[in-house]
């Protein structure tokens, strides 16, 4: 997969993400979702279209293609592993999800697949639960 900009992927996950919520997606929608001006979304969003990442449809706003699609699914899964890490180490949630957001962007597939297979062991095993709870007593020691 080609390397896209942080702020490329910020916008195809929350492309992905008012799709979901809303079913359609308006430049101005993503404009208040990322805190930016209407002219950075007219911006990234030719960007995008010339990646064949975004396609605006007529009347319809905002459509992923499927390659954007994966890239958005795929920057989701590693905020998701991230934060999840994050809530195991009792990483209060408004830093998990503003760290995991800046970190979904550097981790590599290698990383990311030995996470998410560390974080199944301990789910599958029943440890999950009782590594927080042993943690939150060392912690507070």
């Amino acid at each position: 997969m080609p390397k896209y900009s942080n702020r490329a992927e910020d916008y195809l996950k929350a492309i992905m993400l008012l799709t979901q919520e809303k079913g359609y997606v308006k430049g101005s929608d993503l404009a208040k979702n990322l805190g930016v001006k209407p002219p950075s979304v007219t911006e990234m969003v030719q960007k995008l279209q010339e990646s064949g990442l975004v396609k605006h449809e007529k009347y319809g706003g905002l459509v992923l293609t499927e390659n954007g699609k994966r890239i958005a699914r795929l920057v989701k899964e590693k905020q998701e592993t991230v934060r999840r890490l994050f809530d195991l180490m009792l990483v209060p949630a408004e830093a998990a999800k503003k760290d995991s957001c800046k970190l979904e962007h550097q981790l590599s597939p290698e990383t990311l697949g030995t996470l998410q297979l560390f974080l199944r062991f301990l789910e599958e095993r029943g440890h999950r639960q009782k590594l927080k709870e042993e943690f939150e007593r060392f912690r507070c020691a």
